[in-house]
């Protein structure tokens, strides 16, 4: 996945749209929580066994909520001016200096 296409294709969809003005960060990371609520809605009230055991239109429908989320993580970045790649790099160094191997 080409991050920088991906948001390229954000910003052209937006922009065809005349969705500039609304796309704020602030704006983004409000609708961000909302899809991610539409995320955790389809695991509600399953054990942890079923959520590994999901049938095939409810995995589509997982996808399809794992996007929403992911295209507006990007599309936050990109209007907030985030490298996505260096950030991510940058967390996980982070990471695993915080959380370290453990020593048998």
């Amino acid at each position: 996945m080409d991050i920088e296409e991906l948001q390229l294709r954000l910003r052209r969809f937006a922009a065809a749209r005349h969705w500039d003005p609304y796309l704020t960060p602030k704006n983004l990371a409000m609708a961000l929580v909302v899809e991610a609520a539409e995320l955790v809605e389809i695991f509600q009230w399953q054990t942890p066994e079923q959520s590994l055991q999901l049938d095939e239109p409810t995995r589509q429908h997982l996808g399809e909520e794992i996007a929403d989320v992911l295209l507006y993580l990007l599309q936050i970045a990109d209007r907030a001016g985030v490298d996505v790649p260096q950030a991510v790099e940058r967390k996980l160094v982070m990471n695993a200096r915080k959380y370290p191997e453990p020593t048998a």
